[in-house]
């Protein structure tokens, strides 16, 4: 998925949210899509740090790399 679509995607997760909050919600159900939405912008993350990283690796290397900064990032 392209970058701009996930930023999108995560967009509207937050907008559903704030209507889950606004229409007053079970919190277990607001609190699962928080929960999505974290993981959506952790992987977003991700994929930013290694696109911006593997621009000055090697290409042999890059799939290397790439475990290594997810490691990283997953500490």
């Amino acid at each position: 998925m392209e970058m701009a679509q996930r930023i999108n995607r995560i967009v509207g997760q937050l907008k559903g949210i704030q209507k889950m909050a606004i229409n007053k919600r079970d919190c277990s159900e607001i609190l699962q899509q928080i929960s999505a939405v974290k993981k959506a912008i952790d992987s977003l993350s991700k994929e930013i740090v290694i696109s911006d990283i593997c621009r000055f690796v090697p290409e042999n290397k890059m799939k290397e790399v790439q475990q290594m900064v997810e490691r990283a990032i997953n500490l």
